[in-house]
């Protein structure tokens, strides 16, 4: 019977010492799921105190456990970099979401009004104006309202320096003239996103805020099956994005 009651209690002793092994298991999966809370919040629009005191109760509440954890494959300072991420891009986005609010200002300004259209998705402001605006048929310099439109859009980028631009010009699917002055559609839609950047350095514009690229008729907004369509295909675009320092 002795012999019964030691074997109970060595057995139960094996299982205290492995009972331990879950708490890093569990450390883990608590700073997984406060990771994910944060990056939850970077997505969403919540009130910024309750954020704060919510975050607060939470490491506070995690922390002690955490202390018994050397091992946990997930430490605290690579959580810390991706909770830190997630809050920056948070900050990103609501600034950008700012600097698309006075995108609206700026449609109403004569000269633009109609021509310019806005989009703005996960902080990234895109500016779209008709090709045939911007150039005549067929050609790679700038019309005298291209040239007027985008004097407008020179002083929306001034008064925001902390946006990169990136240039991106369209055509539609139709191929260029056989024998003419230009060899397919990459090269029209490159040339014009050049001419676009050299008249914005002319006006001012820092040159390492810009980048210019052709894509032809990639990424069309319609089909093209109809003139309409097509001539709403051939445009140039302005991806503002915010630029953070170190970049």
């Amino acid at each position: 019977m002795i012999e019964d009651r030691n074997d109970i209690f060595l057995g139960g002793e094996e299982e205290d010492d492995s009972g331990g092994e879950w708490l890093t298991t569990f450390a883990d999966l608590s700073m997984l799921l406060l990771v994910f809370f944060v990056l939850l919040y970077s997505m969403s629009t919540l009130d910024t105190e309750k954020f704060s005191e919510t975050f607060s109760s939470v490491t506070k509440a995690l922390s002690g456990r955490m202390d018994k954890v050397s091992t946990s494959r997930i430490s605290r300072e690579e959580a810390g970099v991706l909770i830190d991420q997630a809050l920056m891009r948070r900050q990103i986005i609501e600034s950008q979401r700012k600097v698309f609010a006075e995108v609206k200002t700026l449609q109403t300004k004569k000269g633009v009004e109609g021509l310019v259209s806005a989009n703005f998705e996960d902080g990234i402001i895109t500016l779209r104006v008709p090709g045939d605006v911007m150039f005549a048929s067929g050609q790679i310099e700038l019309a005298p309202k291209g040239r007027a439109i985008l004097a407008t859009l020179r002083n929306f980028f001034i008064q925001h320096p902390d946006q990169t631009i990136k240039i991106i010009g369209y055509t539609d699917n139709m191929s260029v003239r056989p024998g003419g002055r230009f060899k397919d559609n990459w090269e029209v839609s490159a040339l014009r996103a050049i001419n676009v950047l050299r008249a914005l350095l002319k006006m001012g514009i820092e040159p390492s805020r810009l980048t210019a690229t052709g894509l032809a008729d990639l990424n069309p907004l319609f089909p093209n099956t109809t003139d309409a369509y097509r001539a709403k295909n051939r445009r140039v675009e302005f991806i503002l994005e915010k630029r953070v320092s170190g970049r």
